[in-house]
């Protein structure tokens, strides 16, 4: 059914474009296995855009094998040589941008500016960053540290990863897997989630066309329960990258302790942004609302508890209250759209939980309520400003994972920073202010893997994001991504025969012979 003025799944030609299946094994797409199918579905319209069969555990063994097959010819390249492949990736990718933020926008609900002008090209520039870092994957100069040997350090690659992305940027996310690990040498095999593997699978076409070997980079869309713990605890797999919730995450790291395998985990976040009463309030307000509704507030880094000092509390509700009432909701496809859907109508009606609930001791200041109309159609929710709550309640503490931002105020600064600081999370935040030492102090002291001043929400290939607590460990992005993807070995040479006879003689005593 055509709905006028809604995005409908002639926006890209899924059905055509994945005829042979969703799964990408060894340079080609295949057919799940598990007996059953599953939908990827147009947020803005509830129509179903793709339905293919689901990957079982079956098809994660043909991938891992793809991958561990792949492996030693991949890690025997040179780095200029995976640098070169790198380069031509990232010129397929920008060759086919358009086709990427259009198929993201479909599958997620973006608007279309916003895959055009932040998620294809971050991409992009996540594969021209990782081209060039692959040339530097450096180990230690050598040295005599000890006696007449000499030591050094080799840089190598761990062997097949296992990764599983998440629904919220499914392209950003598969590069942010795929890149740093294949440039350090290692092969991988991607779960993206059910709900939105369309571009993740694209992705993995570029590489083969861009001339990386079949079996380097290889896709597995299935449920986590299936596909994803099979991926996890499979022994051919020597490292786990996950993004995802909290919750589920430790679910991974128990299922990746039984082969002790190498973890990296990207997790929950509930970042704080921290107004101090000398900040400019109209900066602060545009920021709180483009913070907080990124990409429909479905962001783990996006702004969700705003602390302002009391004497611009009530001007800043007000103020980012009006701005928020002026975002336009609409046709993800269209020009004029600023906020697109959720991902699904469960999750809008989770989000609307969260904010019903919030009226019995909280101040609803505007939004709180989905449209009428043709977007009731989709799983849209109207941006929403709570102020007055509780620091322990629900709203603040917990992860809503939607177009909400909650307001409280603070007295001293003391006070706001630590506020900050009490929930479980750590993995981004902001502090606004005009004073240089204000700012400062809260860069050192809000426990968090990234903190923005005077700014919400921007990031860069070149530098790391990754959290503390309960928001994970290891980093994305930048040159520090490659710790996780690489593992130390020292060398050691013995320079003379002297040297060792010596050594023996220490050890065991001169038992005859000489």
């Amino acid at each position: 059914m055509h709905n006028p003025g809604i995005a409908t799944p002639d926006r890209f030609p899924a059905e055509e474009r994945f005829a042979e299946g969703a799964q990408y094994i060894a340079g080609r797409l295949t057919r799940g296995t598990s007996g059953r199918t599953h939908a990827v579905v147009d947020p803005a319209s509830g129509e179903e855009v793709l339905t293919y069969e689901l990957a079982g555990p079956a098809d994660v063994d043909r991938a891992v094998a793809a991958a561990r097959a792949a492996f030693p010819g991949w890690a025997g390249t040179t780095p200029g040589e995976r640098s070169d492949a790198l380069h031509r990736f990232a010129a397929v990718l920008a060759d086919r941008a358009e086709d990427f933020a259009r198929a993201e926008s479909l599958q997620c609900g973006k608007p279309l500016k916003l895959t055009r002008e932040f998620d294809v090209p971050g991409t992009i520039d996540n594969a021209a960053f990782f081209a060039g870092a692959a040339r530097h994957l450096q180990g230690q100069s050598a040295g005599e540290y000890s006696g007449e040997h000499t030591s050094y350090i080799r840089r190598e690659p761990i062997g097949v990863v296992g990764s599983i992305a998440p629904w919220n940027y499914p392209l950003q996310m598969a590069a942010w897997k795929i890149l740093p690990a294949i440039a350090a040498g290692n092969t991988i095999v991607l779960k993206p989630a059910e709900l939105t593997p369309l571009t993740s699978l694209l992705f993995a076409q570029a590489a083969t066309d861009a001339g990386i070997p079949d079996g380097v980079i290889n896709i597995v869309t299935g449920t986590g329960r299936e596909a994803g713990e099979h991926l996890v605890g499979h022994p051919d797999v020597a490292m786990t990258s996950f993004t995802g919730s909290t919750a589920v995450g430790k679910r991974v790291a128990e299922v990746a302790t039984a082969t002790v395998k190498r973890l990296h985990l990207e997790l929950g976040g509930k970042a704080p942004f921290v107004v101090f009463d000398d900040a400019d309030l109209e900066a602060a307000a545009h920021g709180a609302v483009a913070g907080s509704l990124i990409n429909t507030g479905q962001d783990c880094t996006a702004a969700t508890r705003a602390y302002v000092q009391r004497p611009l509390y009530e001007a800043f509700v007000e103020r980012t209250a009006a701005l928020m009432e002026t975002v336009r909701l609409g046709d993800p496809f269209a020009a004029g759209t600023d906020l697109g859907p959720l991902i699904s109508h469960v999750q809008r009606d989770r989000v609307a939980g969260f904010v019903d609930r919030a009226r019995a001791y909280a101040r609803v200041v505007t939004g709180g309520e989905a449209p009428e109309g043709e977007l009731a159609k989709g799983a849209y929710y109207r941006p929403t400003l709570i102020a007055d709550a509780a620091q322990d309640s629900e709203v603040v503490q917990s992860e809503i994972f939607g177009p909400v931002l909650v307001v409280l105020p603070f007295d001293t600064d003391d006070e706001g920073l630590a506020l900050a600081n009490d929930t479980p999370y750590g993995l981004a935040a902001s502090a606004w202010s005009r004073d240089v030492y204000r700012a400062n102090r809260a860069t050192r002291e809000i426990k968090a893997g990234c903190v923005w001043i005077n700014d919400h929400i921007p990031i860069i290939s070149e530098m790391p994001h990754g959290g503390y607590k309960s928001s994970g460990y290891g980093k994305d992005m930048s040159a520090y991504s490659f710790e996780e993807y690489t593992q130390i070995k020292h060398v050691m040479f013995d320079n003379t025969a002297v040297a060792a006879k010596d050594w023996h003689r220490t050890v065991f005593g001169d038992r005859g012979g000489s």
